[in-house]
């Protein structure tokens, strides 16, 4: 299979701080990635600098006033955020000393200046460690330490978890905060961007210089890097988003997922700037708020999870929501029973996509006439799909097995062979779902391979719930699965072993609830406790998860 070979520390490398590179996995252990299936993928340039592709390159072809942001009753034009990008990029160089390849951590809503923060540490060659708004300090200091962030650029509104993360990590020696549209003197990015006059060169990255490291939470409640390249930001934009979901300028889009994670990222950043089209942000999204928004934006693309999809459909005859013309789930898989629902109030299909944050984006999904209700599509362009057995065995269509997938972009976890080892195997890369495939190519999920929980389009480690929940001075032993549910999909359920001076009651499981969501993201507390007497365990004294999720199954 034709392939890109990685380039070495010291050759053509953009980056001075070279922690990225040397910390990606060996070579050998790289799934096999082919450029050549689409021509625009062959053509991509040995030097590539995401930010000069997906904004300097409009304004370079004349296209400055086309609006990119609408928010908060502005709107900014891709001229007006390339002067800001260029400011902030100013900034970082000039008065926060950063070098290429630095690591930058970002963490806010989805607003103006996040955009263009995430934008301008791609410009000037630093790499990107988005952080999901909701984190707290334990969690950003083992995202700090891990990927040995330097910097950090934080909402003001955001600031004091990382502040208290800061304090647990040697690592971060620099952090700035900003305001939504970046005009408020009182916090430190703004101020510096007051001073700084536009222009600015993008650095002059190699197009498989390191962009982003995207964390991702697996089994053992660990947070995980995946590396990606510019030309990997570039790659999802010219599969998913021109290949299926088919975005043009006029385009507007919304959506729910944040722009720290790569589903929200491509979905609300760089699918829309690749084409030239626009965004409405919602910075706290609720359904009667999106809903609002894509009446008075007069959204045409709307990108969310099944959960969200289920909570507007009760509301759609509230709000003129005529000017949709695409939606686009993913996070979760998207139930039969949401699809049909949503094509029967809107007349629209919905496109399901499945991705994952170690191959940066969607690589199945179908649109238009190509949609089944029930499947979640075939291999998008670009990309190769199969079921195999645990030995690496291709399976015959109609075979239940494991999801294997290749294409232009693909796993690389950072300073983590064993994990990158049972990720891609033989060049393929496994995300972790059951699958089957049937004879017209269409893949059909069964289930998750592993135990991560998956609720609301939010990927959960149980293993992290359960280090929490161990911390509590009532909890002597405790099991955290998956528990179906029909608004969620599932929830985080906890059975807990109790010490022999604690008694069980509806208090104490509040009172646990409260704890770990002190302690973690709220989202991933558990929303059902259950007090049992001991864990089932195998004779070697494992405890036996899948006991605990059969039973739940069971008894939805």
């Amino acid at each position: 299979m034709p392939e890109l070979e990685p380039r070495l520390p010291g050759g053509p490398s953009a980056h001075i701080d070279t922690f990225a590179r040397d910390n990606l996995p060996p070579r050998e252990t790289w799934p096999h990635m082919d450029f050549n299936v689409l021509p625009k993928l062959a053509a991509y340039p040995d030097r590539i600098n995401a930010t000069q592709a997906l904004l300097d390159s409009h304004i370079d072809a004349g296209h400055g006033d086309r609006p990119l942001i609408r928010f908060a009753g502005q709107i900014w034009t891709y001229a007006d955020m390339q002067r800001r990008v260029d400011q902030i990029a100013k900034a970082l160089v000039e008065d926060l000393a950063l070098v290429p390849g630095n690591r930058v951590l970002l963490r806010g809503p989805n607003n103006p200046m996040m955009a263009a923060c995430w934008l301008a540490v791609v410009k000037t060659g630093g790499i990107c460690v988005g952080t999901m708004p909701l984190l707290r300090a334990r969690e950003l200091a083992l995202i700090i330490d891990k990927a040995q962030v330097t910097h950090a650029l934080c909402d003001v509104s955001l600031i004091a978890e990382l502040t208290a993360a800061g304090q647990r990590s040697s690592a971060l020696h620099t952090v700035a905060n900003f305001t939504a549209l970046g005009e408020d003197p009182a916090a430190d990015l703004d101020r510096m961007l007051a001073t700084k006059q536009p222009g600015f060169a993008a650095v002059d990255t190699a197009a498989d210089d390191v962009a982003l490291i995207a964390f991702t939470s697996g089994t053992t409640g660990q947070p995980k890097g995946t590396v990606h390249f510019h030309r990997d930001v570039l790659a999802m934009c010219d599969t998913f988003a021109d290949q299926v979901s088919v975005t043009a300028p006029a385009d507007i889009f919304v959506g729910t997922p944040p722009l720290a994670f790569t589903f929200g990222l491509g979905a609300l950043l760089a699918f829309p700037m690749r084409f030239g089209s626009s965004i409405a942000f919602v910075e706290r999204p609720s359904p009667d708020i999106l809903l609002e928004t894509i009446q008075r934006q007069r959204c045409t693309v709307l990108y969310t999870a099944p959960i969200m999809f289920r909570a507007i459909l009760d509301r759609l005859s509230d709000y003129d929501i005529s000017s949709l013309k695409q939606c686009v789930s993913a996070g979760e898989h998207l139930p039969k029973a949401t699809f049909e629902a949503w094509y029967e109030a809107t007349d629209m299909k919905i496109i399901d996509g499945l991705g994952s944050t170690e191959m940066i984006h969607i690589f199945v999904s179908s649109s238009g006439d190509d949609t089944r209700a029930g499947a979640t599509g075939k291999a998008i362009p670009g990309y190769e799909a199969c079921i195999m057995d645990d030995d690496g065995n291709v399976l015959p269509p109609g075979t239940v097995g494991n999801l294997a997938v290749r294409g232009p972009t693909g796993c690389r976890y950072l300073d983590n062979r064993e994990r990158q080892e049972g990720y891609v195997r033989n060049g393929w890369n496994f995300p972790g779902d059951i699958y089957l495939m049937d004879e017209d190519g269409y893949f059909w999920y069964q289930a998750r391979a592993d135990d991560m929980i998956i609720s609301a389009g939010y990927n959960i480690a149980g293993a992290e719930i359960e280090n929490v929940l161990l911390e509590h001075g009532a909890v002597r032993e405790c099991a955290v699965v998956s528990s179906p549910d029909p608004q969620r999909g599932n929830i985080v359920k906890a059975f807990v072993v109790l010490r022999d001076d604690a008694e069980p009651s509806p208090d104490l499981i509040e009172e646990l609830q409260t704890f770990v969501k002190s302690e973690i993201a709220p989202y991933k507390y558990p929303r059902a406790i259950e007090f049992i007497d001991a864990l089932p365990r195998t004779e070697t004294g494992k405890v036996q998860r899948f006991r605990l999720r059969q039973q739940e199954h069971q008894k939805a």
